[in-house]
């Protein structure tokens, strides 16, 4: 791959500030994030670039299964490994207070913001992130993305920005949004996962190219033919696209069945450590505490 096959995508406009206020949120050592989310946060940074940036772009107008992965990036790569690294809270610490009230009060109460709440819902998120999904694949959306650069880069950001709405409902990334319950969450996993597997099916078993850019190119890097590369792409999809689904529904499915923990006791128990009329309770394992109240009382 040829270093002059990097480009510049207008995902650099959401990329490069995100990182950021990230950042700048990090410097306060109150609620700062751990390491690992760190890492997480900023991989997923990267992730997007590669995506769109690196050499894996230019091959993607060349083979359909090359560009089937970078979905597979914006879609289930990239999203939840941003919000592993609990975004909100620190990008929020970046912000002025005055910014951040005005802020919090537009987008919790303002009418203008309304639409913005709803499509952020539980059910719009997943038929937003799958409709986007199966909508720019077919056949006419996704030629006119081959054809029109624009258009190219306004289906990336619909994948990554429809992708976060969906994976929030997923990852606990932030202190304010409500939690879905985890058999909830894995029908929310295995549905979207469906609608993946059936466009792979698509792919594979279809008699003849779908999309008319790819049947026209004369040549392909490894000389593979066109029934060939879609074939791939569905198995990419199948196999690739599953990969983040398939983590997230086992920790699903462990988080539902795993007995919940036992409440911790109290440090004082009043049934075991009763109260005498003579004085305090006693407290156990040997402290001091009531000798050293016993020498105050005495001064």
């Amino acid at each position: 791959m040829s270093l002059s096959r990097w480009s510049w995508d207008p995902s650099f406009v959401y990329v490069v500030p995100a990182a950021v206020l990230y950042a700048l949120g990090s410097r306060p050592k109150a609620g700062r994030p751990s390491a690992l989310q760190a890492a997480a946060f900023y991989t997923g940074l990267v992730s997007i670039v590669i995506a769109v940036d690196s050499p894996i772009d230019a091959y993607a107008d060349e083979l359909l299964w090359v560009h089937m992965l970078q979905h597979v990036i914006l879609l289930t790569v990239a999203p939840p490994l941003i919000l592993l690294g609990r975004p909100w809270p620190t990008m929020w610490r970046a912000l002025p207070l005055r910014s951040r009230t005005v802020l919090a009060r537009g987008v919790a109460k303002s009418r203008l913001a309304a639409p913005l709440r709803a499509l952020a819902a539980p059910l719009a998120a997943w038929i937003l992130f799958n409709a986007t999904i199966v909508v720019w694949h077919i056949p006419v959306a996704y030629d006119l993305t081959e054809r029109n650069g624009a258009v190219h880069a306004a289906e990336h950001a619909m994948f990554f920005f429809f992708g976060l709405l969906f994976w929030a409902w997923v990852i606990d990334a932030g202190p304010l949004r409500p939690h879905l319950g985890w058999p909830v969450r894995i029908v929310y996993i295995v549905g979207a996962m469906i609608v993946g597997w059936v466009l792979a099916i698509v792919f594979v078993v279809a008699p003849e190219p779908i999309y008319q850019h790819y049947a026209e190119l004369r040549t392909r890097p490894g000389g593979i033919s066109a029934l060939t590369d879609q074939q791939l792409a569905g198995g990419m999809m199948w196999v690739g696209g599953s990969i983040a689904y398939t983590i997230a529904l086992l920790i699903g499915l462990y988080k539902w069945v795993a007995p919940e923990p036992p409440p911790r006791a109290p440090v004082l128990d009043a049934a075991r450590f009763p109260s005498t009329p003579d004085g305090p309770a006693p407290v156990p394992n040997g402290s001091p505490l009531p000798a050293l109240s016993q020498a105050t009382r005495a001064r």
